[in-house]
């Protein structure tokens, strides 16, 4: 007799088909950050579920800040990070920091998923013209080298994803005058998957997902389509830091994205289990016309 624990393989690698079909040579963008960049485990468990997407047929791009270690390398060299209204201030020097800690964090990233055998390659909002931005202002203030995305151009994308490799990119723009800036990565993989038409884009964060009531950790919400995510929203049931995320996901369906999923970075391959099972994980935001396909029974 077969054992059990080999039959339930099978069924959970079953399971898994009608999505590996339905996704095959689609594009999902994979926004990267919170605790799960920090954590050695956690970011290997994460390279590895993105390296199984693109080897199952799926397009992946990674999306990734890094946040945490910018602050960890002003520290560093004696200076004090600034705030204001949550928006990291950027001044030049600061400026020079972060790109060089987020082109090296990018280089790991790399290195860790060429490891799994699997061609990568890092790039930033630069290349390519990727990101081209404007100075972003916080309530009227000037808070330095931070950028509104204002185009996208996804050529290079496209190119490397054609020639099979998986982007890696990390969000620093410039702006008409060749200026660097840094930009929020949550608006960056929001504006490179809807430039790309992404099938999916998945925030890997530290929270859990959507809840009904965000006092009420029982309440995680599967499934919305955004004219819910909006009520949400507009009911004030959703927490300060989830209220820009969920605008992100609406604005990124809203310009032709299918799915947004947010997930919780922190717990081991949340990713795959979201896309690759019929109880969803996270929570999944969809469009107006959207087949929701968890089964509530499970």
């Amino acid at each position: 007799m077969v054992n059990q624990k080999y039959l339930e393989k099978a069924e959970v690698l079953i399971e898994a088909l009608p999505y590996i079909q339905r996704f095959n040579r689609k594009i999902v963008v994979v926004k990267y950050g919170g605790s799960a960049m920090l954590d050695e485990e956690l970011k290997a468990n994460v390279i590895k579920d993105v390296v199984l997407l693109k080897l199952v047929g799926f397009k992946p791009i990674i999306v990734h800040g890094g946040g945490k270690e910018i602050s960890k390398w002003v520290g560093k060299v004696g200076m004090e990070a600034k705030f204001i209204n949550g928006l990291r201030v950027t001044d030049a020097q600061t400026m020079e920091i972060a790109e060089m800690v987020l082109a090296k964090v990018n280089k790991e990233l790399v290195t860790h998923v060429e490891s799994l055998g699997v061609q990568a390659v890092g790039i930033s909002g630069k290349d390519g013209g990727l990101l081209k931005c404007k100075k972003k202002y916080s309530g009227g203030e000037d808070i330095g080298f931070v950028g509104d995305i204002t185009s996208v151009n996804p050529k290079i994308l496209y190119d490397l994803l054609e020639k099979d490799f998986l982007p890696i990119v990390f969000p620093i723009g410039f702006d008409d005058n060749y200026d660097s800036y840094n930009i929020n990565a949550d608006d960056a993989a929001c504006a490179i998957a809807e430039a790309v038409h992404a099938e999916k884009l998945a925030f890997l964060s530290d929270i859990e997902g959507v809840y009904k009531d965000k006092d009420d950790s029982s309440s995680l919400i599967s499934e919305l389509h955004i004219q819910e995510a909006r009520k949400l929203i507009e009911d004030g049931f959703v927490g300060g830091g989830m209220i820009p995320k969920l605008n992100n996901c609406i604005e990124a369906i809203e310009h032709g994205v299918n799915r947004v999923h947010i997930l919780d970075g922190r717990i081991p391959h949340s990713l795959l289990l979201e896309i690759f099972t019929n109880k969803g994980i996270g929570t999944a935001i969809l469009r107006e016309d959207g087949e929701k396909y968890y089964h509530e029974h499970e």
